[in-house]
């Protein structure tokens, strides 16, 4: 077998003088050092078949000659490598008298991705976290988990988009869902947004569109008051539209809150005052909130003798149509670059 060894090395030595490529090397490498055909690991499998004594002899003989093997198979493919390179320097050389070529016109962000950004910079500052959850969802977190079971009138406020084949998955008509869904995987207390995507089959206009944002807000501890949620409410109102904006909240039933509330705030255009954007009411409504519903606390896992919380929806398309002046909400599905391009 020491014959063997010392002949597979001088085999492989002739040969390589011959590679004068990086494939032709490869090749070599792959013929001596295959796991399953190489020449050497052949040779090296026999030697279960020798004495112990000359086994152990053999075996340190076949490192030496395997570590001088692949020696010289680096410095052959440090050399082709070296001469590929001189190659291509004589023959790929850079025209530094070539016209100068403009390059290509960068993007940017979507207007909605600005407003969602500056909003989770305002919620982060105060101690909120950024969660997400699917945009296909269950019948059960979509509607029942938040108190909307399947004889409440209030699913006919959500035209639904149904799965077809799998009749209880849909794509989610609001942020809602993610409520029950934080509170059983981060329990309480808890602060959180959820912005994304939501989904509701129903005819567009200049006002509605089949894919739309929200952004959902959940504040759930002890002691929750509503004072608490008036607070944030401000905050955000006056973040976006200025310090002197006022806010005006109004009863209105939301399932999934007791009791509930719509917000709306002084139109940042005419002060109050009434214009065509405010339909001359000086107000203009960016979002539901109230107080989390007793069941869907339960529904999250949550004792609501024990623990309160509010939460809040804020209309992420609708902001957007207001801080730009987008007269036609369609305009932010479309791709057409001739409108993303003014933001």
């Amino acid at each position: 077998m020491r014959d063997d060894l010392y002949r597979i090395k001088q085999e492989l030595a002739d040969r390589l003088k011959t590679a004068n490529d990086l494939p032709g090397w490869e090749a070599l490498e792959a013929e001596y050092f295959s796991r399953t055909a190489g020449k050497f690991t052949n040779l090296i499998k026999k030697l279960k078949q020798l004495p112990e004594e000359e086994r152990k002899i053999m075996g340190r003989l076949g490192n030496e000659v395997k570590d001088e093997m692949l020696s010289a198979l680096s410095a052959r493919r440090s050399f082709l490598e070296g001469a590929r390179f001189a190659r291509l320097a004589e023959t790929e050389a850079i025209d530094v008298t070539a016209p100068f070529l403009p390059p290509l016109p960068m993007g940017h962000l979507h207007p909605t991705t600005h407003v969602q950004s500056d909003l989770e910079d305002l919620f982060t500052s105060m101690g909120f976290t950024i969660l997400d959850g699917p945009e296909l969802e269950s019948e059960y977190y979509n509607f029942e988990s938040v108190n909307i079971p399947a004889d409440h009138p209030a699913r006919d406020m959500q035209d639904t988009f149904y799965i077809k084949g799998h009749p209880h998955w849909v794509m989610r008509t609001h942020t809602s869902p993610v409520q029950v869904r934080a509170l059983e995987r981060y329990g309480v207390p808890i602060r959180a947004i959820v912005p994304g995507r939501c989904f509701r089959n129903e005819a567009t206009d200049p006002r509605h569109e089949h894919t739309l944002y929200q952004l959902e807000g959940l504040v759930v501890d002890r002691q929750i008051t509503f004072s608490h949620l008036k607070g944030i409410l401000e905050t955000v109102a006056r973040y976006l539209y200025g310090e002197a904006t006022q806010v005006r909240l109004r009863p209105k039933f939301y399932p999934f809150v007791e009791p509930g509330v719509n917000g709306e705030v002084t139109c940042f255009l005419c002060a109050g005052a009434g214009c065509r954007v405010c339909k001359e009411t000086g107000w203009l409504e960016i979002f539901g909130a109230g107080m989390v519903h007793p069941n869907v606390l339960t529904a999250g896992g949550v004792d609501p003798r024990e623990y309160q919380g509010f939460a809040f929806g804020l209309g992420l398309s609708r902001l957007v149509m207001l801080k730009y002046k987008i007269e036609d909400v369609r305009h932010l599905q479309t791709g057409d670059l001739r409108f993303l391009s003014q933001f």
